[in-house]
C-alpha cells in the first residue's frame, strides 16, 4: 500500500528563521488538500517530500512513486511537450523508426504507443497538443495543464500539486478539478481554490502551531474551524476569569495575613508571650507568607499560560480583517473609456481589435475570457504601461493596479519601506498599524519583499495599495486570488464588497467574482497564444 509518513520534520530559512518543526503526519491513498496561511511552509513541505530540499531534522518515509507539479513551468526557447514529459529521447527514437532510419537496437526500444499515451495524458487535463509542440507556443495556463499531464504520465502513486488551478481559464480549471475528482491514487494538493478543495478526502492545515489533519472536504473543515474558534474564545474567557480570581484571592489572603501579623506584633510588644515564642511565630508567619506567595504565583502563571495559549489559537483561527476608507466616487463620474482600441505585440497581429467600452461610477466589472485572449494586455493599456496601436484609452479617476507579479513593490525594500514609499502621507505608526491589519505585525513588516512567498508578496501588495489613508477610486486587480491563502481571499472579498469605488477585476474564480458583487462582464475572445 502506497503511503507517505513524516516524523519530527523541521526546516528553517538560511538566515535561521524557523518555518516549521516537529511535524508528524501520514498520507495514504487519498486526495488531501494542504492549506494554511501564506508563509507557514506549505510549498517548502512539498519540496521536501519531492526531494528538492533536505529537512534539517526528522525523517520521511515514502512507499510508492511521486509525480510533481510546480507552481510555474519555466521553459527554454526550444523545449517541447516531450521534454516536459521526460521522453524527448524516446520520441526521437520513435521518429527515426517511423522514418525507417532507426537501427535494430533502436527498433527494439521504440515505444510505438508513445504519441497516444502523451495525447491521453493531455486529454485528461483538457489539453490538445502534439508531443513536439514548443512549450513557448502555449499560454501560461496551457503550460500549467501540460505540466499536470506530465506529472500523471507515469501513473504515479502520489501526485504533489502546488496550486494546480492558478493561471487557468474557466475551461482549464474545470478540467483540472474534474480530473482530480476522478483520480484514484494519492494526491497532496496545495490550493486556495474552494471548488477544488470540496473534492478532497481530507484537509491538512499548517499553522504556526503545527499541522492538523481533518477528515472530509472543505465545507466540513470550515465547520470544524468555527467550533474550534468558539472553544478557543471560551478557553480565553475562562483563563482571564481565573487570573482575576487568583488575584482577588491573593489580595484577600495578604490582607488577612497582614491583620493576623499585626495582632501578633501588638501582643509581642505588650510582653504577653515569651520572646522565644514570639520569634517562632514571626518566623512561621514569614515562611507561611512565602509559601502563599509562591502558590499564588504558580496559580497565576498557569492561568497566564492558558490565556496565552488561547490567544495564540484565536490569532491563528481568526481571519484577516480588511476595511477600506471611502472614495466617495460619484455615480455619474466616467471612470474609464475605451474607444475602438487596437493592441498587440506583433505588427499585423493585434490581440485586441476595435474594442470600445465605458465604466461609469462605482461599477464592478469582471474582465473574462480564455487564456491568451488579451486580458493582461488590456490591463497594461489601462494602466499606461502599454500604448494602443489604434483607438484611445482614457482613465478619468485616480486608480491603483495590482498585477500578478506585484510589480508595484520594490523587491530590495522591506514591506514597511514599500508602504511608506507608496503612502508618503502616512506616519510610521499608521503604516505599521495598516500592515498589522494585513497580518504583517512587528518585525514581520521589516521583511524584504524579495524573500516573501508568492502569497505573502501579493498580500503585501494589497496592504500597500489598499491600506493607505485613502483608497483609489478605481481598483484594477489582475488575478488577485492567485497564491493567496483562503483566509486572505475571504477577507479581501469582505473588504471589496464594502468598497465604494469602481472595480475592474481579472479572475477565473467564480466564487470570488460572485462574493465581491460583480455586476457586469467584459468578455474577450482573442485567439489563445
Amino acid at each position: 500500500m502506497s503511503s507517505i509518513t513524516v516524523s519530527r520534520l523541521a526546516w528553517s530559512t538560511p538566515d535561521g528563521r524557523r518555518i516549521f518543526s516537529d511535524l508528524d503526519l501520514g498520507f495514504r491513498r487519498e486526495r488531501a488538500g494542504l492549506v494554511g496561511r501564506n508563509g507557514v511552509g506549505k510549498t517548502t513541505l512539498l519540496h521536501i517530500l519531492a526531494g528538492r530540499l533536505q529537512p534539517q531534522a526528522g525523517t520521511i518515509s515514502i512507499t510508492g512513486t511521486l509525480g510533481v507539479l510546480r507552481q510555474s513551468v519555466q521553459v527554454g526557447p526550444q523545449e517541447t511537450v516531450a521534454d516536459l514529459f521526460g521522453v524527448a529521447g524516446a520520441l526521437a527514437i520513435l521518429r527515426r523508426a517511423e522514418a525507417g532510419e532507426a537501427g535494430i537496437d533502436e527498433l527494439a526500444e521504440a515505444d510505438w504507443m508513445l504519441d497516444e499515451r502523451i495525447a491521453t495524458a493531455l486529454a485528461k487535463v483538457g489539453l490538445t497538443a502534439r508531443a513536439d509542440t514548443l512549450l513557448a507556443e502555449l499560454s501560461g495556463g496551457q503550460r500549467t495543464r501540460a505540466g499536470l499531464a506530465a506529472a500523471i504520465f507515469a501513473e504515479p502513486d502520489f501526485l504533489l500539486l502546488d496550486e494546480p488551478t492558478n493561471n487557468l481559464d474557466r475551461a482549464g480549471r474545470d478540467a483540472v478539478i474534474g480530473f482530480l475528482a476522478d483520480w484514484k491514487s494519492g494526491a497532496i494538493v496545495i490550493s486556495h481554490d474552494r471548488a477544488l478543495l470540496e473534492r478532497m478526502d481530507a484537509i491538512v492545515e499548517m499553522t504556526s502551531l503545527g499541522i492538523t489533519r481533518y477528515g472530509g472536504n472543505w465545507s466540513l473543515y470550515r465547520e470544524r474551524k468555527v467550533v474550534e474558534l468558539e472553544a478557543a474564545q471560551h478557553d480565553l474567557a475562562f483563563a482571564e476569569k481565573r487570573i482575576a480570581e487568583v488575584n482577588r484571592k491573593t489580595q484577600l489572603a495578604v490582607a488577612r495575613k497582614d491583620r493576623r501579623d499585626a495582632s501578633g506584633a501588638r501582643k509581642g510588644a505588650r510582653g504577653d508571650m515569651p520572646r522565644i515564642l514570639a520569634g517562632a511565630r514571626k518566623n512561621a508567619a514569614e515562611a507561611s507568607r512565602g509559601d502563599d506567595a509562591r502558590l499564588a504565583e504558580r496559580q497565576k502563571e498557569q492561568a497566564r499560560a492558558a490565556a496565552a495559549a488561547a490567544r495564540e489559537r484565536i490569532e491563528t483561527l481568526q481571519q484577516l480583517l480588511l476595511v477600506l476608507p471611502p472614495t466617495r466616487l460619484a455615480a455619474s463620474r466616467t471612470v474609464l473609456t475605451l474607444d475602438k482600441v487596437m493592441a498587440g505585440y506583433e505588427t499585423g497581429h493585434p490581440i485586441l481589435r476595435d474594442l470600445s467600452f465605458t465604466m461609469v461610477g462605482p461599477e464592478r466589472v469582471a474582465l473574462v475570457g480564455p487564456n491568451g485572449s488579451g486580458k493582461t494586455t488590456l490591463v497594461k493599456l489601462i494602466a499606461g504601461k502599454m500604448q494602443p496601436t489604434g483607438g484611445s484609452v482614457s482613465v478619468g479617476v485616480d486608480f491603483a493596479l495590482l498585477d500578478q507579479h506585484v510589480s508595484i513593490l520594490d523587491r530590495e525594500w522591506s514591506i514597511l519601506d514599500n508602504f511608506m514609499r507608496l503612502n508618503p502621507d502616512s506616519s510610521e505608526h499608521a503604516c505599521r498599524s495598516a500592515l498589522a491589519g494585513f497580518l504583517f505585525r512587528a518585525d514581520e513588516a521589516l521583511q524584504k519583499v524579495g524573500a516573501l512567498s508568492g502569497g505573502q508578496m501579493l498580500r503585501a501588495g494589497l496592504a500597500c495599495v489598499l491600506g493607505g489613508p485613502r483608497a483609489p477610486s478605481l481598483l484594477i486587480l489582475d488575478e488577485p486570488t492567485n497564491h493567496l491563502d483562503i483566509d486572505s481571499v475571504q477577507a479581501i472579498e469582505v473588504g471589496l464588497a464594502a468598497y465604494d469605488g469602481a472595480l475592474l477585476v481579472v479572475s477565473h474564480d467564480e466564487a470570488f467574482l460572485t462574493n465581491i458583487g460583480i455586476s457586469r462582464r467584459l468578455e474577450l475572445f482573442g485567439e489563445a497564444s
